[in-house]
């Protein structure tokens, strides 16, 4: 399993990180990650059309589920990547210079914000 980190470098770049989940032998033939504490759950509804949220930085580390509709990312080095239902970012960006969200396509886009305990 993967996900996308969103993170701003020292000298406030935002980036975007592929990053792997180390997967451990669990019971009932699957597979468990460590666990990772966090604070909440939040749900969100966006009408892709009209969803665009110009240079922010995430308000907190979370972890950002989309669960329907897409949406498009880009940093400030320059990369755009959009995100499909099933894809996980974890926005670490909360400071340096923030990244563009904007909906993309012609369906809703639910999302679950998890908050990362401190």
């Amino acid at each position: 399993m993967t996900y996308t980190r969103i993170y701003a470098d020292q000298n406030g770049e935002t980036h975007l990180q592929d990053v792997t989940i180390e997967m451990k032998d669990s019971n009932f033939a699957s597979k468990m990650s460590d666990a990772i504490a966090a604070k909440s759950v939040i749900f969100r509804l966006n009408n892709s059309q009209e969803y665009f949220v110009d240079w922010h930085n995430a308000p907190r580390r979370q972890f950002v589920v989309n669960l329907t509709g897409d949406v498009e990312i880009t940093v400030s080095d320059g990369q755009t990547r959009r995100f499909g239902p099933g894809s996980i970012l974890l926005a670490e960006d909360v400071t340096g210079k923030g990244h563009i969200s904007r909906g993309v396509g012609n369906s809703e886009r639910q999302v679950m914000f998890i908050p990362l305990a401190d």
